[in-house]
């Protein structure tokens, strides 16, 4: 497939997640076009056995922790006690909690923010995750489990 089609094919998918990673249109626009650059480069050395989206989701994130650490911005990650979240979920379709929950995941750190997102709104499965940060499985459903908790967390603080 020429390098065009397969850009048109997967702008879309590209774009959405830088948007809900940075949540900065422009940011994001910037990072899909370095992402697009960097997968012209390598377009050849794809690997087809990976499905595109999967491929440039890594690619863009590689771009989007670029940008932080330029910005200085990433900071260390902590661990979060384990606890039961089995009704986050269902939180995620009343309205007004999801409304809360997108605010509070601007103040997640990475990479709990980012697996969230990708399981979550991109819907993405956890052996494709594991993949965009080159990381096992098991290290993906900790990940998720721990950004939920604090999720919850920070819910539960809202009604005390």
């Amino acid at each position: 497939m020429p390098f065009e089609e397969f850009y048109r094919q997967n702008f879309k998918t590209v774009y959405g997640f830088l948007i809900n990673l940075c949540k900065n249109s422009d940011l994001a626009e910037e990072l899909t076009a370095e992402t697009f650059l960097k997968a012209f480069e390598h377009y050849k050395s794809y690997n087809k056995k990976y499905k595109p989206s999967t491929w440039l989701c890594a690619i863009a994130k590689n771009e989007y922790l670029k940008y932080l650490r330029k910005q200085k911005k990433i900071d260390g990650f902590d661990n979060a006690e384990i606890a039961d979240i089995s009704n986050l979920e269902e939180k995620l379709s009343d309205k007004d909690t999801a409304l809360r929950i997108h605010k509070y995941l601007h103040i997640l750190d990475e990479p709990y923010r980012e697996v969230f997102i990708l399981k979550v709104f991109a819907e993405l499965s956890y052996k494709e995750i594991a993949e965009i940060f080159g990381k096992k499985e098991t290290w993906v459903r900790v990940t998720y489990y721990r950004a939920k908790v604090r999720l919850l967390e920070r819910l539960g603080d809202d009604n005390e």
